[in-house]
């Protein structure tokens, strides 16, 4: 597909085109066998934390939208997947280098060329989207949809740092909790659920 055909699927809502554009997501997960995983949430709150060392010993660390990284000694330094639903500054997308792009958002009109053309692209299906959303009666943070979708694969461990559940705001704005479309405590309950039903899944305190 060229610019042209990417600019025209986009603005029709062509779900098969773009998702042509895109890794499997089975083969995304396969990537995952045996391996621990940090997913890095926006929690103001991670800023006073010290796990910028475990978060770098991951076999693989994942980070969300504008991924703030304050000092490395409480976010780390790596990035190598980054799950977007906003697009990003030229100088975000330099400074995070991510070694690759998942594009989380059932809103295809804010997904651009660079990112869907970037090595081992991945693009979330809608019905994966809507499915945790009518679970959680809500539209899902890109966090609840990565915990969801990660915890599909062989992975070993899932470690979420930066998770708070708004309880701090997030780095990435001034937003309020009432002033977004999630249900925060949905999601806590949600995820308190999936640490006692799955192993493999902690959550750091921030």
């Amino acid at each position: 597909m060229n610019r042209a055909g990417f600019l025209i699927a986009r603005s029709l809502r062509r779900e098969q085109p773009l998702t042509q554009l895109s890794v499997p997501q089975g083969n995304l997960l396969a990537g995952l066998s045996g391996r621990r995983v940090a997913l890095i949430g926006n929690a103001r709150a991670l800023a006073n934390a010290r796990h910028g060392a475990a978060i770098d010993s991951a076999d693989l660390v994942v980070r969300i939208n504008r991924a703030p990284m304050p000092d490395p000694v409480s976010h780390g330094r790596r990035t190598d997947w980054l799950a977007l639903a906003v697009r990003l500054s030229d100088a975000d997308r330099a400074r995070i280098a991510a070694g690759r792009i998942l594009w989380m958002s059932p809103k295809r009109k804010r997904l651009d060329w660079r990112s869907a053309t970037s090595p081992g692209f991945y693009l979330h299906p809608l019905a994966d989207y809507h499915a945790l959303r009518d679970r959680l009666a809500a539209p899902p943070t890109t966090g609840a949809m990565l915990i969801d979708l990660l915890l599909r694969s062989d992975l070993s461990r899932l470690t979420l740092y930066g998770f708070d559940f708004f309880a701090s705001q997030s780095l990435s704005g001034s937003r309020s909790a009432d002033q977004v479309p999630h249900d925060f405590s949905a999601e806590a309950g949600w995820v308190q659920d999936l640490t006692r039903r799955d192993p493999r899944l902690t959550v750091t305190p921030t």
